[in-house]
């Protein structure tokens, strides 16, 4: 089987419905492939914002300490490889259809079940289980899709969780921040570790209560391990960590805002966690230096500055709008904002009206993106000044021609909308 031809059979299981909560159908699969995700030890990972930047930190923190590592993310920006990588190596075409090949028919067993057919996402996680446990890895740090209780990735393990900043995004797991964190305390597993991020007093009660109940070692930050100072540096940030192990001096990040060096920070005590030791100081200065996260603030080109990030809830739109604040100067921010349907397009343009001098109003080409035309809409109702309106690529090129060239370029809102930036300036995943 080619590459194409199973991405392409994996494709027809998009559009996703699910329209109740269930386990059964990734459990069918998991089963029928003797459970493949229990033959290695694993990070879980969930949060509203910041999981793939935990995620990539920890699975590099762990190869850079002589464990074999796979690394499970979604979405994918530009090719469904990038969800699945070795150490950095994603992979290949060859072992993708290879895995595919295999796990067809297991999925085909279960679609005749009566449950519905496996979907999407269901169908990647367990070909991310399969090929993990055929290379075979010594870890696994695996990324939640959505929530934790109820998701596919939650039949791991979870030897260490980890759980990010908590705040409202997908309504589907509740109206309130009690309910999300219900959902993301899922995956704290009976008897293992949990690191957690600061949160709200509501998700920080639920996510106690979920451990006490099951036996699970919290880790707290700010009081069993802390970000002990940061400074903005050319490039990136450098910092020193208090982990639970050890303290960590004169580190360096390629990447911007304090939001991101606390989720590296996060990843660093998930991988002191499972290696239940202090981490080689040498080892993970190099494995932060090198973290490159494409979509996450990604500056990609100058004069004017172009930066792209998949902000797409109010939480992660303002973290954006800080970091662009204490990172960079500009006289006047173009913004082309396009966002899923799902989401609360009026908190994202809330929380980016203060820095924004001039709207373009897009639709990505995601069937979910909301139609440009609502996007100015809710653009004009919040007082912002719409300049045209289309799709992401055709918002870049009007931004370009009338931005001057000490002006900023800001395209965000999802990162499917990134991904339609990033082919239109010559990005590459």
């Amino acid at each position: 089987m080619r590459f194409d031809e199973a991405v392409e059979r994996l494709e027809r299981r998009q559009p996703e419905h699910m329209p109740e909560p269930s386990l059964d159908r990734i459990r069918a699969v998991s089963a029928l492939l003797d459970d493949p995700q229990l033959t290695y030890p694993t990070i879980h990972v969930t949060g509203t914002n910041g999981k793939t930047t935990i995620a990539r930190a920890a699975a590099e923190l762990a190869c850079a300490h002589g464990l074999t590592t796979g690394l499970f993310t979604s979405p994918h920006l530009h090719s469904i490889r990038e969800r699945m990588s070795l150490c950095g190596e994603q992979i290949s075409e060859e072992e993708f259809a290879e895995e595919w090949r295999h796990l067809e028919p297991f999925l085909e067993v279960v679609d005749a079940q009566g449950n519905g057919a496996a979907t999407y996402f269901e169908a990647v996680t367990a070909l991310a289980f399969l090929w993990f446990a055929d290379k075979p890895v010594g870890l696994a740090v695996v990324e939640v899709g959505m929530g934790g209780s109820w998701d596919a990735t939650n039949l791991v393990t979870g030897d260490v969780a980890v759980i990010g900043e908590v705040g409202l995004d997908h309504p589907e797991l509740g109206s309130t921040i009690r309910e999300v964190a219900t959902e993301k305390a899922g995956i704290v597993k009976p008897g293992k570790t949990v690191v957690v991020r600061e949160q709200p007093d509501d998700a920080l009660q639920v996510i106690e209560e979920r451990a006490d109940e099951v036996g699970a070692t919290v880790l707290l930050e700010g009081r069993d391990w802390e970000l002990a100072t940061r400074v903005p540096a050319v490039g990136g940030q450098q910092f020193r960590v208090d982990g639970v192990h050890a303290a960590y001096d004169d580190l360096f990040i390629p990447m911007f805002g304090e939001h991101a060096v606390r989720n590296v920070v996060a990843a660093m005590v998930a991988a002191e966690s499972v290696l239940g030791h202090a981490l080689d100081p040498d080892a993970t200065r190099g494995a932060i230096e090198a973290l490159r996260i494409p979509g996450r603030l990604e500056v990609m080109s100058r004069s004017p500055l172009v930066v792209v990030d998949g902000a797409h809830n109010p939480g992660g739109a303002a973290a954006l709008a800080r970091t662009l604040a204490e990172t960079f100067t500009w006289n006047r921010m173009h913004v082309i904002l396009a966002v899923s349907s799902n989401k609360d397009l009026d908190g994202v343009v809330a929380a980016l009206a203060p820095i924004a001098d001039v709207w373009f109003a897009a639709g990505n080409e995601n069937v979910r993106s909301f139609p440009p035309e609502y996007v100015a809409e809710r653009i004009a109702t919040a007082g912002g000044r719409v300049a045209d309106l289309g799709s992401v690529e055709e918002g870049l090129a009007w931004a370009r021609d009338a931005a001057d060239p000490d002006d900023l370029i800001l395209v965000t809102g999802s990162l499917y909308t990134v991904a339609d930036a990033r082919r239109a300036l010559g990005g590459s995943a």
